[in-house]
């Protein structure tokens, strides 16, 4: 079964493919790592693991190496702490109205990847 957003139909999670994409993002890239090794059919869900990945363990990386920077790491980790909060927003929002919102990038990287497996 192939649909024209690329979703191929039902996720093997047995959710809804939209609610399983928004929740690939709701933990980070804890919850997209969930959902690569659950996820086994539908591409759309597994795009929206990918980018979870490997959009929120880099600033999770990058956040917790700012915190034993002294000075200019408590500045770093504040700058950060927003554009995080507003991507996972966005990107839970897109995903739960079906859609193959792609970061640059990294959205570039993830749709490859969901494509071949």
């Amino acid at each position: 079964m192939n649909d024209p957003t690329g979703s191929d139909g039902d996720s093997s999670t047995g959710l809804d493919p939209h609610l399983a994409g928004a929740l690939c993002y709701l933990l980070g890239f804890v919850s997209g790592i969930v959902f690569l090794v659950v996820e086994k059919q539908n591409r759309l869900v597994r795009f929206h693991a990918y980018q979870s990945v490997a959009t929120f363990l880099p600033l999770f990386v990058i956040s917790s190496a700012a915190g034993s920077l002294p000075a200019i790491g408590g500045i770093l980790a504040l700058l950060l702490w927003p554009v995080s909060l507003v991507l996972w927003i966005v990107l839970m929002v897109k995903a739960f109205q079906g859609e193959r919102f792609q970061l640059p990038v990294v959205g570039d990287w993830a749709a490859q990847r969901a494509e071949t497996g």
